[in-house]
């Protein structure tokens, strides 16, 4: 398939720039297989999940991952830290009118020193002076890093919001946005259903907003996420598969993991990197439903749910979304999806 497959005209004022109101007040269209689409809140989630199903979410949490400051040359640079190597080492995206050399020393705001030690592809590798461990030095001095298709300045109201109840594991420079849709009462109502709960790791890299160059998608390479399913995870899977439940993946991040560990046909505990592209034709072994966001033109998440849901569908989803006007991207609507 071509890269024009997957473009559709998206009015710039559908794209949200802000949370709504209150967390979990989104709108939600349920666009599963054999059904009607039907327009919804997301409160209305349980009735689409039944008991003995498997919902499972990326339990990641945003770093606080961008930083500013100034090369020992005085001249302005901005980095944005992509993975954490160790307690004082990074792999970074840093911007800056020349691109330091190995051996430059860079000053953070906040009195951060840095030196840059070699360039890996496209990341430069930092390492930080000083006590504090890199988690903590971001915690304290860096910034919420939002979507480039907002258009304003993180603030205090998205150190909260952009983050979802049950975030865990700092790693990630993006929000898994479909968690966002989630409270507290919402996860006990889901649980008093009967419907079962589980958790793994991707931390989101700043790649997922990279697009795709080219018509053909073939030569597309993906980024690569580092992820971990753990034991009790897989088993779950398992457990849901036995007694006839279905698996939904919350987010495209959940989905990415599953079906990288079950790469071999069956889901395995472990952790890794995972550059998994998928398209139509791709053959799920572990997903039965997806939660998600509505996403980008031309982006490989659109290729995604396509392959998910068929490209067919996923147009006439799409078509509708614009039509009755749901927010789009990470701080949007969220819509379901399942399996063709």
């Amino acid at each position: 398939m071509q890269l024009s497959d997957f473009d559709f005209d998206l009015p710039e004022h559908l794209i949200a720039q802000h949370p709504p109101a209150e967390r979990g007040g989104s709108r939600l269209l349920a666009a599963l297989p054999n059904s009607p689409l039907r327009d919804c809140t997301f409160a209305d989630l349980p009735e689409f999940v039944s008991a003995g199903d498997l919902l499972v979410f990326n339990n990641t949490k945003v770093m606080k991952a961008r930083l500013f400051g100034q090369k020992a040359s005085g001249g302005r640079v901005e980095a944005l830290v992509e993975r954490v190597l160790d307690a004082h080492t990074v792999l970074a995206h840093v911007r800056a009118s020349k691109s330091p050399k190995a051996g430059a020393e860079l000053r953070f705001d906040g009195g951060i020193d840095a030196i840059m030690e070699a360039r890996e592809n496209e990341l430069f590798r930092l390492r930080f002076s000083g006590s504090l461990n890199v988690y903590e030095l971001l915690e304290r001095h860096g910034k919420l890093p939002l979507p480039p298709y907002i258009v304003r300045a993180a603030d205090d109201d998205d150190d909260a919001r952009y983050q979802t109840v049950y975030a865990k594991h700092q790693g990630a420079v993006a929000a898994p946005t479909a968690g966002l849709h989630f409270t507290d009462e919402l996860l006990d109502a889901l649980r008093g259903k009967g419907v079962q709960t589980a958790e793994l790791t991707l931390h989101v890299g700043a790649g997922t907003f990279q697009p795709v160059r080219g018509d053909n998608i073939a030569d597309h390479k993906m980024h690569s996420e580092w992820f971990e399913i753990p034991p009790q995870t897989a088993e779950a899977v398992a457990q849901t598969r036995a007694r006839g439940g279905k698996v939904w993946a919350v987010g495209t991040t959940s989905l990415r993991a599953l079906e990288s560990a079950a790469r071999s046909g069956s889901l395995h505990a472990g952790s890794g990197d995972t550059d998994i592209f998928i398209t139509p034709s791709y053959r799920f072994q572990v997903v039965d439903r997806l939660i998600t966001n509505f996403h980008l033109p031309k982006s490989t998440l659109l290729m995604l749910v396509s392959a998910l849901a068929g490209t067919a569908h996923i147009r006439e989803v799409y078509r509708h979304a614009v039509e009755r006007e749901y927010r789009f991207f990470s701080y949007g609507d969220a819509m379901l999806l399942g399996r063709i």
